[in-house]
């Protein structure tokens, strides 16, 4: 009887690009790519992409109307946390520790790591974390 690995007859799947609609996709895409440190975004057709790492690419583009509420989530180093903590003071931009917004002005120690919530101009809720959820204390 043959034996298989574990990740033999698994795909590599791994997740390309989503669209983030937008108010205004330029001050959206702007914002997220000054905030994070990231390089300015870029056209392509109706959308300005913003590039993460691992050529993943959040996709910004204009809505119709109203945008729902989404939420991002970027895991960070610790210097990368504290650079964007920085900025995010910098503009004075509200922050909470958790995203039910009840802890103004305050980081958390999920996991042992850092995290914070904040909102962009379409009030999308982005988090800086540096550990993934379930991965420490």
């Amino acid at each position: 009887m043959k034996q298989y690995s574990f990740y033999e007859g698994f795909m590599s799947i791994k997740l390309n690009h989503t669209i983030v609609y937008s108010q205004d996709k330029n001050a959206s895409a702007k914002f997220l790519a000054e905030i994070l440190g990231l390089d300015a975004p870029i056209g392509l057709g109706i959308f300005l992409e913003v590039r993460l790492d691992d050529d993943i690419t959040l996709d910004f583009a204009n809505a119709d109307g109203k945008t729902m509420t989404e939420h991002y989530a970027f895991l960070v180093s610790e210097k990368e946390f504290d650079e964007i903590f920085g900025r995010i003071r910098e503009r004075g931009i509200q922050f909470w520790a958790d995203p039910f917004q009840r802890r103004a002005g305050e980081i958390n120690n999920n996991d042992g790591g850092r995290g914070l919530y904040f909102a962009n101009p379409d009030e999308h809720s982005l988090e800086i974390l540096t550990k993934p959820y379930g991965s420490g204390t």
